[in-house]
């Protein structure tokens, strides 16, 4: 077979994907799907009320042809940027695929449909719900989990930047303990990644495609990701990426943002449940 043919066949393939299976292994999310992610990042992560994990990756390209600087990111590379919003098990539940390399994350998920969405409050999220154990305290909103990239929300939150740390030794240790529970929770998205790339291994080098093509190509990737992930292959598939060298990101510092006092009082609540009995998971924290 020639190039042409080869080439055209694989395109064709991953739009067959994305026109059969995204409606099964990558469905739109609704309330009950909701609940079923918060309760797996509950009981696997101890992050209570949360929705997601949700992070960027650029995807490496060839430079388009006449596309100037919008490609070109920090790395001094090109490409495009998968934003996805991650479940406990590392399925993907929620994606966007083909912006520019250039545009910030927190600036991709702003003009996203699940940004927008989460504004709006148009994407079937539960309503508030106490954290577990304390039935009596204040219902919780149901949140995002990022890192210093995004901006603080009630919905979507964020480390506390270590400009912002209290001097106080008691807040100190509740902020502390949040980012520690924060990161803990965030890594899944991290490994998703890892794993994507491990399995589809075109992620490792750069992509000599037109961007509407490797979108193709990151969409099918991501669907055929959440096809073949069972629970049992989880742990597995992490030792390899581990394995190999995977790493967390460090969680950068924007302390310049601007958020609302709801949004702090949000990730403020957080922390002091992670600090009480009922939030308290592991001896080990006990010596933050």
């Amino acid at each position: 077979l020639g190039v042409t043919t080869v080439r055209n066949s694989v395109f064709m393939l991953c739009k067959a994907i994305e026109n059969t299976m995204m409606g099964q292994y990558l469905p739109r999310p609704t309330e009950e799907s909701w609940r079923e992610v918060a309760q797996g990042f509950w009981k696997k992560w101890n992050f209570p009320n949360c929705l997601g994990a949700l992070d960027g990756k650029h995807i490496v390209i060839e430079k388009p042809p006449h596309s100037g600087s919008m490609y070109f990111n920090y790395k001094r590379t090109f490409s495009t940027v998968l934003l996805a919003l991650v479940d406990a098990d590392y399925r993907f539940r929620v994606i966007n695929v083909g912006d520019y390399g250039r545009s910030s994350d927190g600036g991709i998920y702003a003009g996203s449909a699940l940004g927008i969405g989460m504004e709006r409050g148009t994407l079937h999220v539960p309503p508030n719900a106490p954290l577990p154990g304390a039935a009596d305290a204040n219902p919780m909103p149901h949140v995002i989990v990022a890192d210093a990239a995004f901006p603080l929300k009630p919905y979507l939150m964020r480390p506390f930047p270590g400009s912002l740390l209290d001097h106080d030794k008691r807040i100190y240790r509740l902020q502390i303990l949040y980012n520690y529970r924060l990161s803990r929770a965030r890594m899944v998205v991290e490994n998703a990644f890892g794993i994507l790339a491990s399995r589809w291994r075109i992620m490792y080098r750069r992509i000599n495609l037109l961007p509407e093509n490797v979108d193709s190509v990151v969409i099918a990737a991501c669907v055929l990701h959440n096809f073949l992930l069972c629970p049992r292959d989880n742990q597995r598939l992490l030792e390899e990426f581990q394995q190999q060298g995977g790493r967390l990101r460090p969680v950068g510092n924007m302390a310049g943002q601007r958020t609302s006092a709801e949004a702090r009082a949000v990730r403020e609540a957080f922390s002091a449940f992670f600090n009480s009995p009922e939030g308290s998971v592991f001896w080990q924290e006990r010596m933050i």
